[in-house]
């Protein structure tokens, strides 16, 4: 399932590539969008998750890199198929999560009108339909926080040369996330949906455990 899911994306990948080329924009249509929006649908919350910038093929690779690291063991563990299960929520509970800072960080615009961009006034309904996120990376991190979870011990090398048990990477890494949302760092990348799927995948391992269908 973590080769089909890799061979899925970047297939989608290309394909978003080449009919951006015909004047045909996926990113548009499945990428997630503000629920405020007129261009927001539910089934985006599964679709935005197989897309990915077009700008560069960066985003994609480092996502299905990471993918194939931690996934297949992931995968071994618990099965094909409630691995897949816990892959897609983890998505959906980062685009909810990713929603919901879009909800707090609109609370201002939404007392106008319209809104003053670099490039000038545009109306409030227009600027809200701008608002996007793609990517796995929702997803990922979910995956990310399950190997944290299940193989606490095991170790990651960092940088390819400082090794760093994996419990301890997975709550660094989501430190960094947390710091670099609330400070708005390293642009367009969307960390508290990153957030939100390690919180989604930590629900969910909660309460499989729980329920005896998982170790």
């Amino acid at each position: 399932m973590t080769r089909n899911l890799i061979v899925i994306n970047l297939l989608i990948y290309i394909t978003s590539v080449l009919l951006l080329r015909r004047g045909i924009d996926l990113n548009e249509l499945g990428g997630l969008h503000y629920f405020g929006a007129s261009n927001f649908h539910f089934w985006q919350l599964i679709t935005y998750q197989f897309l990915h910038s077009t700008a560069s093929i960066d985003h994609v690779l480092s996502n299905m890199f990471a993918l194939f690291m931690f996934g297949s063991s992931i995968e071994y563990f618990w099965g094909s198929k409630r691995y897949l299960i816990y892959y897609l929520l983890c998505g959906v509970s980062a685009g909810l999560v990713q929603e919901l800072s879009w909800y707090y960080e609109l609370q201002e615009v939404m007392r106008y009108d319209f809104v003053q961009l670099p490039s000038g006034l545009i109306a409030r309904d227009a600027f809200l339909g701008l608002l996007n996120t793609v990517g796995a990376s929702g997803a990922v991190f979910g995956i990310l926080l399950a190997s944290g979870v299940l193989f606490p011990n095991s170790y990651v090398l960092i940088g390819f040369a400082l090794p760093l048990k994996m419990k301890y990477f997975v709550f660094l890494y989501g430190v960094i996330e947390l710091y670099a949302g609330i400070h708005n760092t390293w642009g367009q990348v969307a960390h508290f949906a990153h957030l939100g799927g390690m919180i989604g995948g930590a629900i969910l391992i909660y309460l499989w455990r729980k329920k005896g269908v998982i170790r």
